[in-house]
């Protein structure tokens, strides 16, 4: 694989060139912006080499450097597609539609395996396979039909882990595919089209990033928080891109760095998928903000066909939905009771009973008491007054959809849609 790491950026001039012959855009090259984003963590990533064996890459997201690669045992069978559920548990299908979950022992000086399972003997025979980091791994056919499944344990025993099978769509015919969040997906297609998609329970809404450019790639796969990793077969060459937001549906604000790959080869995998959850991006001081845009922009919608826990009361996983589209730490723990996000401020140290942010999420009780394990109700502050008394906000199911509420004093008034007064007031964690 790779004979060196950074040693191999050399003439960069050249490679940029190639990989506009190779049908990469090199327009808006440049860097992520740091001063404007702070992200941390390690993007890792596993791949199988032609030859059956693992391995395992990690790269500090925020400049592209590879900081090492470990090759490790061969799986002992021909696998088809991979996703990785978690920092040590991969899934992977065989050719002949078996599934199996390799559990990783270490990747630090030596890549280790603990046990490599066949957890399903067929009925696997997707092309590609990924994992979004909320409980939803997904897998397309060679016909183009994608599939949603519900992963229910961290390490799958067998089937009975794997539930829910569900039927997207049609149309998926894509070169590469991956998952960038909770519920997305990234995809590029053999012209070179770069597509996401957001999943709504079983329907979907597909985004054109760009119209051309990504046809050199056969592998991308993303870590999560903006960040697409393409692999070109034919030189080995690993180059990194930046999306400044996911979710917007535009791929205006990528940041290429095609001057700058990971690698200009070595990376000779024939499968590769990035851990989701590693990495995380704030815009520290907007993070309320664009918590608040995101609110807004959900105003109308009634999410009949998304998957929350319940159809009448989804409130809390409304709040959850907009905080972990924009990475908010620990957004994973929260659940389908408003009294979840209490839980989540005690335990980050964000929950206050006054001084509302935008961004915060505010919590309403008809008892005024939030100490009892239970909470009426839940929403998003989208803006403050200068003296900190009034609030507007915008809520999943007030009235059966999302809702603007305009101004009202919080310490004085009851909740937009009856459910008592708002008693505590709770920040995203940056």
């Amino acid at each position: 694989m790779f004979v060196s790491s950074k040693a191999l950026r050399t003439a960069v001039t050249s490679i940029a060139a190639g990989a506009m012959s190779l049908g990469l855009l090199t327009a808006g090259a440049g860097t992520v912006q740091a001063a404007e984003q702070v992200c941390t963590g390690t993007t890792s990533i596993y791949g199988v080499l032609d030859d059956g064996r693992l391995t395992y890459s990690s790269i500090t997201p925020g400049n592209g450097n590879r900081i090492k690669t470990r090759i490790g045992p061969a799986l002992g069978f021909e696998p088809q597609a991979m996703a990785t559920l978690n920092f040590n548990t991969i899934l992977v299908t065989s050719t002949t539609g078996a599934l199996y979950r390799v559990d990783v022992k270490s990747n630090d000086e030596t890549l280790t395996v603990s046990s490599i399972e066949k957890i399903a003997d067929q009925g696997w025979t997707h092309d590609k396979l990924t994992y979004d980091g909320y409980g939803h791994l997904y897998g397309t056919t060679t016909t183009g039909v994608l599939l949603q499944y519900a992963v229910t344990q961290a390490k799958p025993q067998g089937p009975q882990h794997i539930t829910s099978r569900t039927e997207i769509g049609t149309g998926f015919v894509l070169k590469t595919l991956t998952s960038t969040g909770q519920n997305r997906l990234l995809g590029t297609t053999e012209a070179g089209k770069l597509h996401s998609y957001k999943i709504i329970g079983g329907a979907w809404k597909r985004d054109d990033l760009k119209e051309s450019g990504w046809s050199g790639f056969d592998q991308v796969t993303s870590s999560g928080s903006g960040f697409y990793y393409g692999r070109i077969a034919k030189t080995g060459a690993m180059y990194w891109y930046k999306d400044a937001n996911i979710s917007d549906g535009n791929g205006d604000d990528i940041t290429y760095n095609n001057d700058d790959p990971v690698d200009a080869s070595g990376w000779t995998q024939k499968l590769l998928s990035a851990a989701p959850g590693q990495v995380t991006c704030k815009s520290v001081s907007t993070l309320g903000e664009d918590i608040a845009k995101d609110a807004k922009t959900e105003v109308g919608n009634n999410f009949n066909d998304y998957d929350f826990t319940y159809s009448r009361a989804w409130c809390a996983e409304f709040v959850k939905y907009i905080w972990a589209g924009n990475d908010v730490t620990g957004s994973s723990a929260l659940d389908a009771r408003a009294i979840s996000l209490r839980e989540y401020g005690l335990k980050h140290d964000t929950y206050r009973t006054g001084s509302p942010k935008v961004g915060d999420a505010v919590l309403y009780d008809t008892d005024r008491n939030l100490t009892d394990g239970e909470a009426d109700h839940v929403n998003i502050v989208i803006a403050v007054s200068s003296d900190g008394k009034q609030i507007e906000t915008v809520g999943g199911n007030e009235s059966h959809q999302v809702q603007k509420t305009s101004w009202f004093n919080w310490d004085t008034a009851s909740s937009p849609i009856g459910a008592g007064p708002a008693l505590a007031f709770i920040s995203p964690k940056g």
